[in-house]
């Protein structure tokens, strides 16, 4: 008996990977999926020699300039030979490779702290999370630890999916925020052929997602967002009003978390079905 084909829920229209946490990364046309999510995404951190903790934009009061570096890697052809290197923009324009021996240094110097630079292919490592005095959050005005799942520098799913539905939900809810895409640091933007306007992620919570001919993903929950969808990147501006947005219509969430059932390429203008 030939199974049932899905109706294209829309397709994908940018992919990201951010090579270093919390860092600005660089957009695709295509990438490789792996159990740990798109190749490459999220392969390096910053570590903090003071007590081995990796440095987030969660923590901005700590970490107040990480959205001031960018992160590409040098030869994206060659990702699948270990430790690729990685160029980093530092705030004043110039930048760093991974594989240059006083990279340290120069990174130390810049974030006004002693820093390393780590590969995720190791220990796991503890992060944390400032929780802002807002009204629907577990924590307020105070900072927790949180440890990142071993041998990844991921903070919860390998894979976040974001709609462009959300979006434009979004930009109506509160016509004065800046609410695009690289705000909130997905993966995968997906444009829905429906044309609608609302949270659809969240009816994605527990199906599998298809996109393009190969990859499955097996959507897990929804993504909570924090404080550093409030900081200025570039030039979208500080705005706490983003946040509170989230907390008020939609507890806090856009867009949803994934696993990685079945690998593979995907490419801009890929479909994307539930099964």
């Amino acid at each position: 008996m030939s199974s049932v084909v899905q109706p294209e829920l829309g397709s994908v229209v940018s992919l990201w990977r951010y090579p270093v946490k919390s860092m600005l990364g660089e957009e695709l046309n295509a990438s490789d999926v792996t159990d740990r999510g798109l190749l490459g995404d999220r392969a390096y951190a910053v570590i903090d020699s003071s007590d081995g903790k990796a440095a987030t934009a969660k923590n901005p009061r700590k970490w107040p300039s990480l959205f001031d570096f960018r992160s590409a890697f040098v030869d994206p052809d060659y990702l699948d030979a270990g430790n690729a290197p990685v160029r980093i923009t530092l705030p004043d324009g110039s930048a760093v490779t991974s594989d240059q021996d006083d990279l340290n240094q120069i990174l130390s110097r810049a974030f006004q702290r002693e820093v390393t630079l780590r590969s995720a292919n190791g220990v796991a490592v503890n992060s944390e999370h400032f929780w802002p005095d807002m009204e629907g959050f577990d924590f307020r005005d105070t900072v927790t630890d949180f440890t990142l799942p071993q041998g990844t520098f991921f903070d919860a799913g390998m894979v976040h999916l974001l709609t462009t539905a959300t979006l434009d939900r979004l930009r109506e809810l509160y016509p004065q925020g800046r609410f695009e895409a690289r705000r909130f640091r997905p993966n995968i933007v997906v444009q829905l052929n429906s044309g609608e306007k609302g949270f659809a992620e969240n009816a994605w919570v527990g199906r599998t997602l298809a996109i393009g001919p190969d990859v499955r993903l097996n959507v897990t929950a929804p993504s909570g967002r924090c404080v550093m969808t409030t900081l200025s990147q570039g030039d979208l501006p500080k705005d706490p009003g983003i946040l509170r947005t989230l907390a008020q219509h939609n507890q806090a969430n856009v867009g949803v978390y994934a696993g990685v059932m079945c690998g593979g390429t995907i490419r801009r203008g890929d479909s994307v079905r539930l099964e």
